[in-house]
């Protein structure tokens, strides 16, 4: 279980509060250090990937704990920028995100349940909409919004795509389960 991919894995939670607290210190510096913080964070998630295939490292628990700290850290992210872009624009790619997340999660859970977990197993569409988000956020964390709108709105333009990425790779996954979810018992 204590495996390199692992412990990286739990860095990546554990980096969740302290970018988080960064981001609120009553420092000029904050945006950029928190966004920092968030990218280290964002790119152990590559890095333990890549490690457990090439040490051969995989785990039980490492398959359970990577894909909760992706959720938990863009949600946490997601949540926190929300007040200082407390909008409509955007709330709604955050919603759609965090929405996502929680039907593929119970869905998932309940594939695994009818031993058919593989047919909702990560696609590259997925893994193309976690990168897209972890950059829009990282943007989003790195400026001050008030100071500069136009790098916010590219930020947010990159959130509208990882959202509409989202809902498509959601979609993929729907339809492979399509036909035990259609089932009439």
């Amino acid at each position: 279980m204590w495996n390199l991919p692992n412990i990286l894995t739990l860095l990546r939670i554990a980096l969740i509060p302290i970018f988080i607290g960064v981001y609120y210190l009553p420092w000029e510096g904050r945006h950029l250090a928190s966004a920092a913080i968030f990218g280290i964070a964002a790119g152990t998630d590559w890095l333990d990937g890549y490690l457990a295939r090439k040490l051969d490292q995989f785990t039980p628990f490492g398959a359970f704990l990577d894909p909760v700290a992706d959720k938990l850290i863009v949600a946490s992210a997601l949540i926190m920028l929300l007040e200082s872009h407390a909008n409509v624009l955007f709330a709604l790619p955050t919603l759609v995100i965090i929405g996502r997340e929680i039907v593929i999660s119970a869905l998932r859970e309940w594939m695994a349940e009818l031993g058919n977990r593989t047919s909702v197993a990560v696609s590259y569409m997925g893994k193309v909409k976690t990168t897209l988000q972890m950059i829009a956020i990282a943007i989003l964390l790195a400026i001050n919004p008030v100071l500069y709108p136009k790098l916010d709105l590219m930020g947010i333009a990159l959130l509208y795509v990882a959202a509409l990425l989202t809902l498509w790779s959601m979609l993929i996954y729907l339809k492979a389960a399509w036909p035990e979810l259609s089932k009439v018992s």
